[in-house]
């Protein structure tokens, strides 16, 4: 395998490695519920999906 001819100095290699770390979760907080969630994501909230500040889905108990 071929090898560098010359070695790479430490701000190249920083340089190279700048985009190699781990991003924030990019939360939001919801106007209806006052809660945090992800960006773009539905989230469930006593037994309600919400998305975009609406009820998407409703979970009712039925009780035997």
């Amino acid at each position: 395998m071929p090898h560098p001819k010359r070695r790479q100095s430490k701000s190249r290699k920083n340089k190279r490695r700048s985009h190699l770390k781990i991003k924030e979760p990019l939360l939001t907080k919801c106007a209806l519920t006052k809660r945090k969630h992800l960006y773009h994501h539905a989230y469930w909230y006593e037994n309600k999906l919400y998305y975009r500040g609406k009820i998407v889905y409703s979970k009712n108990k039925k009780e035997s």
